[in-house]
C-alpha cells in the first residue's frame, strides 16, 4: 500500500493525522502543500477544494476528517486495515 498525506505545518488535524500513522506504524509520504510547488493546486484539482489533511491510498484520494466531526478513527481505522488491539 502506498500512501500520501498532504498537510502543511500549521494544520493541527494534519498533525493528528501524522500521529494516526505513526501510532499504528503505517509508512507514509508528506507533502507539505506550503512547500512543494503545486501541490495546493493539485489538492484543489481531486477534491474540488483546498482542504487538508487529505491521504491518497494506493492513488484514491481521501479525507480522513470531517469538519465538525475530526479525525475519522473508525473509518480511516478500517480503510487502511487497522485491528483494534483493544
Amino acid at each position: 500500500m502506498e500512501l500520501i498525506l498532504y498537510s502543511a505545518w500549521w494544520c493541527p488535524e494534519c498533525r493528528v493525522a501524522k500521529g494516526f500513522l505513526k501510532k499504528h506504524n503505517i509508512p507514509y509520504t508528506e507533502i507539505d502543500i506550503e512547500n512543494t510547488p503545486g501541490a495546493a493546486q493539485e489538492v484543489v484539482q481531486h477534491t474540488g477544494k483546498r482542504s487538508i489533511p487529505q491521504f491518497v491510498i494506493d492513488g484514491r484520494w481521501v479525507q480522513p476528517y470531517r469538519p465538525g466531526e475530526g479525525f475519522l478513527y473508525e473509518e480511516m481505522s478500517e480503510l487502511l486495515g487497522i485491528v483494534d488491539e483493544g
